[in-house]
């Protein structure tokens, strides 16, 4: 789009409030000096119109006698309102802090061991785990997914919690509270066998494996079916990435976090980027026809 001059005038001439009447009316424009003048320059296409209304109002519009619609922002979603387009995201958070309430964060063993990946009873200041086959052939298939309510900490619960809000959400819009289940459900499957199988027996929880798996899902869908809802700030991503790399090297531990459930968030992370995979080029071809 073209531009053209509409006023040249002396630099002691205030043009200062016609600019911002501009402003108010979002006209486009810009204003620079050139030759000991000052020069107005709007899209050739409104010259006739700007030039006519700082004849009017040379001094701009102080006073506001002009209506001008103003453009509406569209104002955030309150709290209340994001609980109601987010039931199933809302929903796993406020189980996790029943159970958080319930177990103790923890320390309530024998309330914990109901949820955990392997049952387990407390034997002095030991832990005997009952086999997983047993478990399941007792028909506690519930096992292979409650650990991901289980959090060992206030500090544990809330940065999982926080997160699982913010990623839970984004697919909750995107694709349904009915496929977030089953995503959730299945990235906390992976990750507790992932655990299970390279850790051995052991006390494990959290939503982080989970979180994982959603991050790779958001991740990988958005490279091959771009979409706001999906769109994660760049820092995101590579934060969370390079905190995965330092608690498999060992340094978060050595550091005094505790252990870290590793394999938890490798397994979640892979298969989100799987299942974000196959759902980006669903939405591509979907798009495409």
């Amino acid at each position: 789009m073209s531009t053209v001059a509409v006023l040249r005038l002396p630099l002691n001439v205030d043009l200062g409030g016609f600019v911002k009447l501009l402003q108010r009316m979002q006209v486009p424009h810009r204003v620079s000096e050139e030759a000991g003048e000052q020069v107005l320059w709007v899209p050739d296409a409104i010259s006739d119109d700007v030039r006519t209304l700082y004849q009017r109002f040379p001094a701009g519009d102080p006073d506001q006698q002009l209506d001008i619609p103003q453009e509406q922002v569209p104002k955030r979603p309150g709290f209340v309102q994001q609980l109601r387009h987010s039931p199933l995201t809302a929903g796993v958070l406020l189980l996790s802090l029943i159970v958080g309430a319930v177990t103790m964060l923890g320390d309530n063993l024998q309330t914990m061991s109901w949820l955990t990946f392997l049952q387990f009873r407390v034997a002095g200041e030991y832990l005997y785990f009952t086999p997983l086959a047993d478990s399941l052939a007792a028909g506690q298939w519930w096992r292979l997914v409650t650990p991901m309510l289980i959090h060992f900490g206030i500090l544990h619960l809330a940065m999982n919690g926080m997160w699982y809000w913010e990623l839970g959400r984004r697919i909750e819009s995107r694709q349904g509270s009915i496929n977030l289940l089953g995503l959730t459900l299945l990235f906390s499957l992976a990750s507790n066998y992932a655990q299970y199988t390279f850790g051995g027996p052991g006390l494990f929880g959290g939503l982080s494996g989970v979180l994982y798996g959603l991050l790779g899902h958001c991740w990988i869908y958005q490279m091959l079916a771009p979409n706001p809802a999906y769109r994660l700030p760049r820092g995101v991503l590579v934060m969370m990435l390079v905190w995965l790399l330092l608690c498999l090297s060992g340094l978060v531990s050595m550091i005094g976090f505790g252990e870290i459930a590793n394999a938890a968030h490798v397994g979640g992370l892979v298969v989100g980027c799987v299942t974000g995979l196959l759902g980006g080029l669903y939405g591509r071809r979907k798009r495409a026809s």
